[in-house]
């Protein structure tokens, strides 16, 4: 399997993945989602590979959460905090993301 179809199975899992969150978060989700790998298009394969590993991780990490019926546990808990160390290697345009994230959510 060659990059571009790598990126295209992640791309996919992670939209079918967010089909098991609440309709708001699912909506959100996939916009970002969708921007993210849009951005990412061109970047360098150094990126290309941080990149890729990052959001694998998300898919393992979100699909362990919504579990075998594809839907959150009795907690609900969906997602993982950041640490101090992890927001420190952010750059202010992530810093931005984050909040119009965090902002968008509360909604």
């Amino acid at each position: 399997m060659n990059h571009v179809q790598k990126v295209r199975v992640l791309y996919k899992t992670i939209l079918r993945l967010h089909r098991g969150l609440p309709e708001s978060l699912q909506e959100l989700g996939n916009n970002y989602v969708k921007d993210e790998f849009k951005r990412h298009k061109n970047c360098s394969p150094m990126e290309s590979q941080k990149f890729m590993s990052e959001w694998a991780g998300y898919a393992i990490n979100l699909a362990q959460q919504l579990g075998l019926r594809g839907k959150p546990g009795p907690v609900g808990m969906i997602g993982e905090d950041l640490t101090e160390s992890q927001l420190n290697h952010f750059r202010d345009e992530q810093i931005a993301q984050l909040y119009e994230l965090l902002q968008e959510a509360k909604r």
